[in-house]
């Protein structure tokens, strides 16, 4: 008996190399995620130091408050900015998630079937042995019969 193989191989391996491609994208996308969220700690970190610094200066000068003003603004301008980064960064990636999800659906549909065909060939070569190895005890049988008969 041939050995095994799977018609769908070539769709098989293409469908895996998707499937690889798409992981891979949707992990740049969570690091694009991550990478905004981390941003953000940055910006918020930076206005935290600055009000405290700005607070434990002993003479405050009104120009100093109104710089401490102004940053204040411009950290809340670039959380904002961020967020909706985040918010579109997040959109993508539930994009990109369902994009591979159905990759990985179409990978396993064809590896089950690919399991499949194969327990199939597996069971037809089992029998195909058993036949072969019943036709040849039947044989070695047959032929002692015939030499205890001719005795």
């Amino acid at each position: 008996m041939k050995s095994f193989q799977f018609p769908l191989e070539k769709a098989l391996e293409l469908r895996r190399k998707q499937l690889e491609t798409e992981e891979a994208l949707y992990k740049l996308e969570m690091a694009a995620v991550g990478a905004i969220d981390r941003q953000r700690a940055e910006i918020e970190a930076a206005g935290i130091r600055a009000e405290i610094l700005v607070r434990e200066w002993s003479p405050i000068a009104a120009s100093d408050l109104c710089a401490l003003g102004a940053y204040r603004l411009k950290v809340k301008a670039d959380e904002a900015n961020l967020a909706r980064k985040r918010f579109e960064a997040e959109r993508k990636l539930a994009e990109r998630k369902k994009v591979m999800l159905e990759a990985r659906r179409r990978s396993k549909l064809l590896e089950r079937l690919r399991e499949r065909r194969l327990e199939e060939w597996t069971a037809a070569h089992d029998k195909e042995l058993e036949d072969v190895a019943a036709g040849s005890f039947l044989a070695r049988w047959n032929g002692a019969q015939e030499t205890t008969e001719l005795k």
